[in-house]
């Protein structure tokens, strides 16, 4: 999408991709300094460690403590967070309504950090984090409580009892883990999420977009609920990274087109 953005503008740049390890992260930011490269986005599983690595962060991404563009300006990395905006863009797209929303998180990694902030800004009204861990949920609330100072955030499990007591009252469901990119553990996290306790009223949307129709989805589907893939978030936060790069307005329709494909 964002080669297709620079063709449409004329722009000469190129977006390519670098499979990093964890260990060489380091060496990898101070490579794309060393190259003169302008701009990069972070992925799984970078997002929080890059942060140490930049030399500022804007507050939004400070406060979601997750990472996932960066901006190189007068000779030094800025980190950015274009996920909290694009989640609600494209709940909006999706004709979610937002406001006095009662939402319920799977995971407690950065793209769920970025769900919670995202939605707390749009008005949500309660938010429940459940993690495999309850240590992993109770931090996340500690941590994002006053950002989201006007939304009630609540730390649960995915056990099972736990899921179908906050399923009953959930307006959406957002499923933020990497359970449903994996063959291997796709179908069986899908199966021991209790979706028969939402509310036929309710929406899903997985943030997962390759498959694009998760297990996740097709269960949410075939119970006839609202359901949202995860390519409207993608778009719309390469747009959002891609206004930061180049002080240009992005070509949304023709960056959905390339996502899309023929």
């Amino acid at each position: 999408m964002h080669n297709a953005a620079f063709r449409k503008l004329g722009i000469d740049a190129v977006y390519v991709r670098f499979e990093v390890h964890p260990d060489e992260l380091g060496d990898a930011i101070r490579g794309l300094s060393a190259l003169g490269i302008q701009g990069a986005n972070v992925t799984v599983p970078h997002k929080t460690d890059v942060m140490v690595l930049l030399e500022e962060l804007t507050p939004e991404a400070n406060a979601i403590g997750a990472v996932n563009t960066l901006v190189r300006e007068d000779g030094h990395w800025i980190g950015h967070n274009t996920d909290a905006p694009a989640l609600a863009r494209s709940l909006d797209e999706a004709g979610v309504v937002l406001p006095d929303a009662r939402v319920v998180v799977l995971g407690a990694g950065g793209a769920a950090r970025a769900s919670v902030v995202g939605l707390a800004q749009r008005g949500a009204a309660q938010i429940v984090v459940a993690a495999r861990r309850a240590a992993q949920s109770e931090q996340l609330v500690a941590d994002l409580a006053g950002v989201c100072a006007d939304c009630e955030l609540i730390a649960s499990t995915l056990d099972e009892e736990s899921l179908r007591s906050a399923f009953r009252d959930a307006s959406l469901l957002v499923q933020s883990t990497s359970a449903t990119l994996s063959r291997d553990t796709a179908s069986a996290f899908a199966a021991s999420l209790p979706l028969e306790a939402l509310p036929a009223s309710a929406s899903v949307v997985d943030l997962v977009y390759k498959p694009r129709e998760t297990t996740v989805l097709m269960r949410a589907r075939a119970r006839g609920l609202h359901c949202v893939d995860g390519l409207g978030m993608l778009l719309h936060q390469g747009a959002l990274a891609f206004e930061l790069w180049t002080g240009r307005t992005a070509p949304f329709e023709v960056m959905g087109a390339a996502l899309e494909g023929p």
